[in-house]
């Protein structure tokens, strides 16, 4: 490095090595961007790892025993959030995966079927509670809030349960570590790997560490001299020298280790010793050892053709990859993107579609005959057209994270609840646009909940109803055209209609009589501001908020949510949300001389009507009965104040728009056309003017070059409610 002022110039090395250098000297490194990214990746490997391991808790709690795969999973999770939390100074939650690594270490150890089962019972509280503290520090760190670092609680649970199960063997951090060096050195470490950097690679102390734990991530801890390289800047010079030496048990760690090292980088050779010959000597055969590691890499990678794919052994010296070259790629062949960088890529692709519209509409081209340009155009068309769908993919993701966050949900008010319910999960490979994804959890957390608090009986009540103790609660996902069905239905004791209309009565709810109320519109009250069957607040409900959150929350996305059930056979709640909301298909309508864009999901049918079949209300407001329906009729023209070409219904069109649990009719001048429409937000100036409460939801810029108003039909149905 070179210093100018106080400000030091370092070399481009991985952002990691400044890391652990600077922690070491208390220095704050402030890169533009770079600790961004750091954190990013950061958050989302631990989240990724924390789902992974709710899933592993969830499934051996019901089996009531953790089998040898999931220790040695819940082990690798912890050992790597323990490293990349080291790697970005977050001491408290390197402190506690450390004790939870710990655990399972000594739990490996010792045999599961030495834990007693009153035990285990303890050890999935234990560890669900401490991923509780991890998952609340990790929201923190998203939210830029200040971290809790006492964890004092948490060590002690764990320290006292290792005392438990190992008959008080163990009852301090000190020791605990003391146990697990001494279970780690009952097994002679007779392999070795010796490391040679490359020449000028520079930090070679802090390249040793992070190899280390990159092996570590493969599912072997070994020990290596220096010992003190993550601390001690000296140990560069002595690894520059002599190498740097990794030690482990057997021949089959040492394969994996050397796969684990031919991923890395500056890596300039590496050779195997052996650590247990005759007399206690390293001996050590560049060719030999080079041949042994092959085929030890032969034995290893037959055990893990089922595990996620390694890179391809190569030779000692880093040469050529060898025939398996295939598998490297694979190995690289899933990368993690962005999102404000989908957002630009489908920002780019959107302008392009409507480019390509006004080139090929242009008034300019009216009359002529152009047909080499024709063609032109049209395969034009057809690659925008598959450019936009695979800007879409990329940006779909499926639901599974969504739903198999429910399963602790369900774990967590069974127990609290009394309760016994399983959760039964079906379509989660289903893909949705990864802005939908992000926004549903809570819907689908809230019906969940309303599920189990008020639908599923106790075991008593289910008993007496002849019903299975066992409740089932089922969350499935379909697609179904341009939007995804998402189901969660229950075998419960239904919906009271009565019983809804009395608490919706109590709480003045109610906007009409409520002789007048149909079953769906009765159903739809639970979704009310403020509304709830229980007489008490209790942990899961009673405020009257969640329903209510549902609504609101399914809604902004566009999309809908329609409850139905029956008294005593369970219930069912359906939300249908639009698979993207970048792109959308529309009905363009003409007004005058304005034009309106109207999802097509929230169209119902359109028609022509006469004036004889018009009818009005008791106010005088229009209507029209269809199917059995009274629909109240909109007036664009007359709701926005724009000149029409139509005011007779004959001339016109009525359009039966639904979202939500509304229906009602718009009359228009004309249908225009069918198309596929890129949402472009409203102006930021035009908030002051509170236009989105107008009953428009954005604008798309059409092939003339036009612009076209979206609707949005739920809140212009409010706008529009005082002239029913």
């Amino acid at each position: 490095p070179f210093y100018l002022k106080n400000i030091i110039f370092f070399p481009t090395y991985p952002i990691q090595l400044y890391n652990i250098y600077f922690k070491k000297y208390k220095v704050v490194l402030i890169m533009e961007n770079g600790m961004d990214s750091m954190l990013d990746m950061y958050l989302f490997e631990t989240n990724t790892l924390i789902a992974q391991l709710e899933e592993i808790l969830i499934a051996a709690e019901k089996d009531k025993d953790f089998t040898s795969e999931h220790i040695n999973e819940i082990f690798r999770i912890m050992h790597t959030i323990k490293g990349s939390s080291a790697m970005m100074d977050l001491n408290a939650l390197m402190k506690i995966s450390h004790r939870i690594e710990d655990m399972f270490f000594f739990i490996r150890e010792k045999g599961m079927e030495e834990v007693p089962e009153e035990a285990r019972r303890e050890l999935f509280d234990l560890v669900f509670n401490s991923v509780d503290y991890i998952i609340g520090e990790i929201a923190k760190l998203e939210n830029g809030e200040a971290l809790n670092e006492n964890i004092d609680s948490y060590i002690e649970d764990i320290n006292r349960y290792l005392a438990k199960i190992g008959s008080g063997q163990i009852a301090n951090e000190e020791s605990a570590e003391t146990a697990a060096q001494e279970l780690s050195a009952s097994s002679a470490l007779c392999q070795g790997i010796r490391i040679f950097f490359d020449d000028g690679a520079g930090m070679e102390n802090l390249r040793a560490f992070m190899l280390v734990n990159s092996i570590r991530e493969h599912g072997v801890d070994p020990e290596f001299e220096p010992a003190d390289v993550e601390t001690n800047p000296d140990t560069a010079q002595y690894i520059l020298e002599n190498g740097f030496l990794i030690k482990v048990a057997n021949e089959e760690d040492a394969a994996i280790a050397a796969t684990a090292i031919q991923q890395a980088v500056n890596i300039r050779e590496y050779e195997l010793v052996e650590l247990c010959s005759a007399g206690a000597e390293e001996h050590s055969s560049q060719g030999k050892s080079e041949e042994k590691v092959e085929k030890q890499e032969e034995k290893v990678a037959t055990q893990e053709q089922t595990a996620q794919p390694q890179a391809t052994p190569q030779t000692a010296a880093q040469g050529t990859p060898s025939n398996g070259g295939a598998n490297a790629n694979a190995k690289q062949s899933l990368i993690s993107v962005n999102l404000s960088k989908l957002d630009k890529l489908m920002a780019i692709v959107g302008e392009i579609v409507i480019t390509e519209s006004m080139v090929t509409a242009s008034p300019d081209l009216a009359g002529l005959k152009l047909d080499s340009f024709t063609k032109s155009a049209r395969q034009l068309r057809k690659l925008n057209s598959e450019l936009q769908d695979i800007a879409m993919s990329l940006r779909m993701v499926p639901v599974a994270g969504v739903f198999q966050k429910m399963n602790r949900i369900v774990r967590d008010m069974c127990k609290n609840l009394g309760k016994d319910v399983q959760l039964v999960i079906e379509g989660e490979d289903t893909e949705v646009d990864k802005s939908i994804v992000d926004n549903i959890g809570d819907p689908i957390m809230h019906i969940v909940r309303n599920s189990m608090d008020h639908g599923i009986e106790s075991i008593e009540d289910r008993i007496a109803a002849g019903k299975n103790p066992q409740g089932t609660i089922t969350l499935s996902a379909s697609h179904t055209g341009s939007e995804v069905i998402i189901s969660i239905t229950d075998d419960g004791k239904g919906i009271d209609v009565e019983r809804i209309l009395d608490k919706a009565e109590s709480r003045g709810l109610l906007i009409k009589p409520r002789s007048e109320y149909t079953k769906r519109e009765a159903i739809a009250l639970i979704m009310s501001a403020g509304f709830s069957t229980n007489d008490s607040v209790t942990e899961y409900s009673g405020r009257g908020v969640g329903m209510d959150v549902v609504r609101k929350n399914i809604e902004s996305l566009g999309g809908s949510v329609v409850m139905t059930g029956e008294f005593g056979e369970g219930s069912e709640t359906m939300l249908k949300i639009p698979l993207t909301l970048a792109i959308v298909a529309g009905m363009e309508t003409a007004v005058g001389e304005s034009t309106f864009t109207i999802p097509i999901n929230n169209i119902r049918q359109s028609f022509k009507v006469s004036q004889d079949e018009i009818i009005r209300n008791v106010d005088g407001k229009e209507m029209i009965k269809k199917m059995d329906e009274f629909l109240p009729i909109v007036r664009l023209h007359e709701l926005y104040g724009i000149d029409s070409r139509y005011t007779n219904f004959e001339d016109g069109i009525l359009i039966w728009v639904e979202a939500g649990d509304k229906g009602y009719c718009l009359f228009v001048d004309e249908l225009i056309g069918e198309q596929q429409v890129v949402v472009k937000p409203l102006p930021s100036y035009l908030n002051n003017y509170n236009i989105k409460d107008s009953g428009i939801a954005g604008c798309t810029i059409m092939g003339n070059g036009n612009i076209s108003l979206i609707l949005d039909i739920l809140n212009l149905y409010a706008v529009s409610n005082g002239r029913f």
